[in-house]
């Protein structure tokens, strides 16, 4: 069986679910799902032969390959879903991926990898043109056996033994050539400097600063 991104399932229930966009405009932590196991015969087989297809896994959001597909009614997946309310907004940590067999991770630590493996923040990660993930199957399967291997001693309470543990769970492919490092920095250094502009803006809604005037001689 491939390797399928947009599959998922909601977390409790296990109903299974497909992933229309991973995060929300201002709001990170949601993203909109389409419970199948709701759908008619004929939409749930036209969506399930969708997802299968090379031009919706090339897809960073599985929407985009539905505003361009129709149903065999002849109407556009995406406008027919929404008006059909088959577009349901979830909490990003109720709703676990499962790319391949045996393969599962929360959607929210999945959008954390992309995120990190991007260089920007998660609340950036809402679609924007031209971008791709490349998130592999085998980091989500490396991240998983992390979180499932047993600590050999679980009292440690070093930030060092802290750090060694969590690492793994948001590491994503790492190239340590000088070109990928000193673009990474770049990278780094350009969040860096718009958090700090975002919280000078703030400091100055708050309390704006009073400029200095001149003594008189």
């Amino acid at each position: 069986m491939q390797n399928l991104k947009h599959v998922g399932r909601m977390v409790g229930t296990n109903k299974k679910v497909l992933v229309a966009y991973r995060t929300l405009p201002g709001d990170a932590y949601s993203c909109l799902v389409v419970p199948t196991e709701s759908l008619d015969d004929q939409y749930h087989n036209a969506i399930i032969n969708l997802v299968e297809s090379p031009a919706a896994q090339e897809a960073y959001e599985f929407a985009e390959a539905l505003d361009r597909t129709q149903f065999p009614d002849g109407s556009r997946m995406l406008p027919s879903l929404h008006v059909k309310r088959m577009l349901v907004k979830a909490n990003t940590a109720d709703v676990e991926m499962i790319p391949a067999p045996g393969i599962s991770i929360l959607l929210s630590e999945l959008n954390q990898i992309i995120a990190e493996q991007r260089g920007i923040p998660v609340d950036e990660l809402s679609i924007k043109p031209g971008s791709n993930d490349t998130v592999e199957v085998k980091e989500v399967a490396k991240v998983q056996e992390v979180k499932e291997a047993p600590k050999e001693d679980v009292t440690r309470t070093t930030s060092a033994s802290v750090n060694t543990d969590e690492q793994p769970a948001v590491e994503s492919k790492v190239d340590l050539s000088p070109e990928a490092q000193a673009k990474k920095f770049r990278s780094d250094a350009d969040r860096l400097s718009k958090e700090a502009a975002e919280l000078r803006r703030q400091a100055e809604s708050l309390v704006p600063t009073k400029k200095k005037t001149k003594e008189p001689a």
